[in-house]
């Protein structure tokens, strides 16, 4: 009986090690998506099939904190993880391969539309579905093209308007962050935050590593005050955003859908994609191919 027990304690471990594992993977490829321009987190949320889960968990944090906190702890230990190690990364990624690290995304966007489909499928179709669809195809598409040239770079030198500032921006930036479709870190870059706050990140995890006092609180006088705005949105646009797909969940769908659909076009209106050659595009292809197997098998 003992055994029997001990067994079925082991079997269920291994099956919450896969789950958070499985959780932690996903906040990684959302955290990875949030530092590049033009790719949604949001809408990759929606591609995994996590983003009612995530909007629900926000939502329902002090009603529900234990069952919250078993996803929303590893998702944003990947997150962590990603913003912090893969901002190494991204950029001699996109600097040497830029086709193909940027087919690799589209991959992974494009890879969750048949989950998202399935959501509206057999509802038929009303002029209140195509709106919605237009609209955010064209808002996404919008942003994309007036977002090209990016912002004069923001001064973080640390100050009292300065901390005003970085709250502001994080709530600006998670919000966008949260609604499918739209780029948060392409908000940063037009607002000139990005460049800036990608090295605050880069600097900070090097002053940690080194146990650089003054580094660490140089990064930390960035990072707080525009961590605790990017908390604040996330909570204000996840209740709106949970409201919104309770009442018109159709038109809510129909909506994600011309979101993820305008995201290849706004990622490739503001990517670099480099020399183009016959095996550029072949490894491209490939590399699409895995962003879209990757999504349709985490959104399972």
């Amino acid at each position: 009986m003992n055994r029997q027990l001990s067994s079925s304690g082991r079997i269920l471990i291994n099956v919450l090690e896969d789950v958070m594992i499985k959780i932690i993977l996903k906040g990684m490829i959302m955290g990875t998506a949030n530092i590049i321009p033009g790719v949604s987190g949001g809408t990759l949320a929606v591609s995994m099939g996590i983003y009612d889960k995530l909007i629900h968990s926000v939502t329902h944090l002090f009603k529900e904190f234990k069952e919250s906190m078993k996803f929303l702890l590893p998702m944003f230990l990947g997150m962590g993880i990603a913003l912090v190690g893969l901002s190494f990364i991204i950029e001699p990624a996109f600097e040497h391969f830029p086709l193909q690290t940027n087919c690799l995304f589209v991959g992974l966007i494009v890879g969750g539309l048949p989950a998202v489909y399935k959501k509206v499928k057999g509802k038929g179709m009303k002029v209140s579905y195509v709106i919605p669809f237009l609209v955010f195809f064209a808002i996404v598409v919008g942003m994309a093209a007036m977002g090209e040239a990016e912002g004069m770079a923001a001064d973080l030198t640390f100050s009292f308007m300065t901390v005003i500032k970085l709250f502001i921006i994080g709530i600006i930036a998670s919000a966008t962050m949260v609604i499918p479709g739209i780029s948060g870190s392409m908000m940063l870059l037009l607002l000139g935050y990005y460049n800036p706050v990608i090295t605050t990140v880069k600097s900070f995890a090097t002053a940690i590593a080194v146990f650089d006092v003054q580094g660490i609180l140089q990064g930390c006088g960035v990072l707080i005050p525009m961590g605790i705005g990017i908390a604040v949105g996330i909570f204000s646009i996840a209740k709106l955003i949970e409201a919104v797909l309770k009442k018109y969940p159709v038109q809510a769908y129909w909506g994600i859908i011309g979101l993820i659909l305008a995201s290849p076009i706004a990622i490739f209106l503001l990517a670099e994609v480099g020399t183009i050659t016959v095996l550029n595009v072949l490894v491209s292809i490939a590399t699409f191919a895995v962003g879209f197997i990757v999504a349709m098998k985490l959104g399972k």
